[in-house]
């Protein structure tokens, strides 16, 4: 019975997984990232009509056959009367050579990431993110692997992401399954707080773990991929699928954006 159902199982996750790799088969991505689009998708509030702070976070499927199992997240970030965003991420383009992991302003605030369309993913305004602007730049400042990348199991883009999470609670960062790279835990700790803040994870050099929040729900990290379940959001949690569920997670703090990119009134 053990064989068949580890059958049935990886069956059911190959079957999940297939119409990735069928997009990917039938050119579905570009040939190369520089060819793919970069442009906005449209879902940052305009500086000019915005005079509030704004804390947002990101997501989009990695390039290549990345995207397959894992999304590349980022931080954008506004003081209140700014004229322009700042945005924060980790690349590992050039880390051999000598850059810096951590890359400020490289792309578009929402831009799309090789071709793939962004996800907001976290949505702060106010007083309530202007609080948090100076904690998440001391935050950025004092990540650990500026000067590291390693695509899988980390310190990557999600990685970094997480870290600021756990630095900067307040955020209530959900971060999604398939961010492959968010438990791997900085100077090999075996335990932390989930990135949310709202609860602890045990974690082996993001190899093999277990999260338990209130917000991320029950998470088993086998080899970097998240099984897991929300039971406040109604949620399942699959490899390459990410969350599959009726609600939104409990600190998703997203907003609901006219077209323009401000809230209603």
């Amino acid at each position: 019975m053990g064989r068949w159902r580890m059958l049935l199982i990886g069956t059911l996750l190959g079957l999940l997984v297939l119409p990735h790799l069928w997009t990917f088969a039938q050119g579905g991505a570009v040939k190369h990232w520089s060819q793919a689009r970069w442009d906005s998708a449209g879902l940052a509030p305009s500086p000019a009509q915005t005079e509030e702070a704004v804390v947002q976070v990101y997501g989009a499927r990695a390039w290549g056959w990345k995207g397959v199992f894992a999304v590349h997240c980022w931080l954008a970030m506004k003081p209140a009367g700014a004229s322009q965003y700042e945005r924060y991420e980790v690349v590992g383009w050039g880390v051999g050579r000598g850059s810096s992991a951590v890359r400020r302003d490289m792309r578009t605030v929402d831009g799309y990431w090789a071709g793939n369309p962004p996800e907001l993913l976290l949505d702060r305004r106010g007083p309530e993110a202007a609080a948090m602007i100076e904690p998440l730049r001391a935050a950025i400042a004092a990540y650990p692997y500026q000067s590291a990348y390693r695509t899988w199991p980390g310190p990557n883009s999600n990685s970094f992401i997480a870290y600021l999470g756990r630095a900067v609670p307040e955020l209530g960062l959900a971060l999604p399954p398939t961010a492959v790279g968010k438990d791997y835990l900085p100077a090999g700790s075996l335990l932390a707080r989930t990135p949310s803040g709202t609860g602890y994870q045990l974690s082996l050099f993001g190899l093999v773990g277990l999260s338990l929040g209130r917000v991320e729900g029950l998470e088993l990290n086998l080899l970097g991929l998240t099984l897991g379940i929300d039971p406040l959001g109604a949620a399942l949690k699959l490899p390459s699928i990410g969350r599959i569920g009726f609600g939104q997670t409990a600190a998703a703090g997203v907003a609901e954006l006219n077209p323009d990119g401000r809230r209603p009134s």
